[in-house]
């Protein structure tokens, strides 16, 4: 008996260190679903902070965590002297309002859960003369993913690191994998089995990459296979994909310019591809699945919400299209049978997943970067302004809270156990009920 107890320990020790609570952009399903309990729904600067702790440099990616261990990544900058951001800006082909840079650090930092000490800000990757970002994102923008002790960092263009989270040790670093983003790098990584999986789609080339994450070497790439806009700015995408299974194997789900692709994750083989039918570019939100469907944004150009399904189907096909208020920034969310999405200038939108009608359609006040969350019942989502709206979930709008954090909010919350953790660009919060709080201590 006693031998049993003991391998029932190291089962589970071995189940904590290799499953962190928190370990990609929108949590552990990726689409936005927390197990979080008894979550505040009034916070502010003051109000219902456990602590706050200021993050150097500047970056927009989401916080993950593993335990005591709250990771984010970050960019420190030095600016390009004005005669040579001239210089550099006469290659741009487009209009965009652009950030130019003499050198860039790329940092790994880690916060303490449950003090807000930071813990650790360690060096993974350097850039000179680094590609020009919009002026709307930043050089730290994708969101890590945790695994197994291992923080996977991705800088698009500027790189990728592995680092131990135990140690502080950088692992490997791959700069193998290079595209012109012309705003930056925006896409997350994804973790499938031993294959860290990205998106590559510059103005230049365009493909899906995936690298070996015991050592950082490339284990495969697949260029887009779609027919491409001639214009090299409406190629290029900010997507992140997302794993499903699909009649009872798993499929990388890829939104690319004007096309949505199916992969095979283990050797990147292109199983099927959509065209969205009109010009769709740009796309940052991520994808969200269910009742045998896919969900997604194409982005910029001509915006819709679409609707794939593939359950039963020998090949994926579009249901439905809805074209009002779409977003090309903030992720979807599907709660149920409710598919409820934000686009970038404030409106709320819940539509039935099922059929694409409309519940309803209200205004939140501010722009939208960040994507929401679902936790305890109820739907976080933070704006530019640094207002974050509290809603319910359903066919109907109810807003339960706008409260007001000190800068804007850019990165997507997290939430974990009775705590949400909300990056803004001053800073990391961890807000929780201040009743639940002395009671757990």
């Amino acid at each position: 008996m006693r031998i049993v107890i003991i391998l029932f320990a190291l089962l589970s020790l071995h189940a904590a260190i290799h499953s962190a609570e928190w370990p990609q952009w929108r949590g552990p399903d990726g689409q936005g679903h927390a197990k979080a309990a008894g979550l505040p729904a009034n916070f502010s600067e003051s109000q219902n902070v456990a602590w706050k702790t200021e993050i150097p440099g500047r970056g927009w990616s989401s916080p993950v965590i593993d335990g005591r261990q709250v990771w984010l990544t970050t960019a420190v900058e030095t600016e390009a002297k004005p005669e040579d951001a001239q210089r550099r800006l006469k290659t741009n082909t487009g209009d965009q309002p652009l950030t130019l840079l003499e050198k860039v650090e790329l940092r790994a930092v880690c916060v303490d859960r449950d003090s807000g000490k930071l813990l650790h800000n360690i060096l993974l990757l350097t850039a000179r003369e680094p590609q020009w970002v919009h002026r709307l994102n930043s050089y730290a923008s994708p969101t890590p993913v945790l695994d197994g002790g291992k923080l996977y960092a991705h800088f698009g263009a500027l790189g990728t690191a592995c680092l131990d989270t135990r140690t502080g040790k950088v692992l490997w670093m791959s700069t193998s994998v290079v595209v012109m983003h012309e705003n930056g790098p925006g896409s997350s990584p994804i973790l499938w089995q031993d294959k860290l999986i990205f998106h590559m789609d510059g103005s230049d080339r365009q493909f899906i990459a995936a690298l070996d994450t015991r050592t950082g070497k490339p284990a495969w790439r697949t260029e887009r296979s779609g027919e491409m806009n001639p214009r090299g700015q409406q190629r290029k995408c900010y997507g992140t994909p997302l794993v499903l299974e699909v009649n009872g194997k798993p499929q990388v789900i890829s939104p690319a310019a004007d096309w949505v692709y199916g992969y095979e994750p283990a050797t990147g083989r292109e199983l099927w591809k959509i065209p969205y039918g009109q010009l769709g570019f740009s796309i940052t939100p991520r994808p969200v699945a269910g009742h045998g469907m896919i969900f997604m944004s194409t982005g910029f150009g001509k915006k819709q919400m679409l609707a794939i399904k593939y359950a039963g189907l020998p090949a994926p096909e579009i249901a439905w299209r809805y074209t009002k208020g779409i977003p090309t920034l903030p992720s979807p969310l599907l709660t149920g049978s409710e598919l409820i999405f934000v686009d970038d200038g404030g409106f709320v939108t819940c539509l039935d997943a099922l059929t694409g009608r409309e519940h309803y359609r209200e205004r939140l006040a501010g722009n939208f970067s960040s994507s929401p969350i679902l936790a305890d019942g109820k739907i976080y989502i933070g704006n530019r302004e640094g207002a974050v709206f509290v809603f319910a979930p359903g066919r109907e709008f109810k807003l339960l809270a706008k409260n007001q954090l000190d800068s804007g909010v850019m990165a997507t919350p997290a939430a974990v156990d009775r705590a949400l953790f909300i990056r803004t660009e001053k800073g990391l919060f961890r807000l929780e009920n201040k009743s639940s709080a002395t009671a757990a201590n």
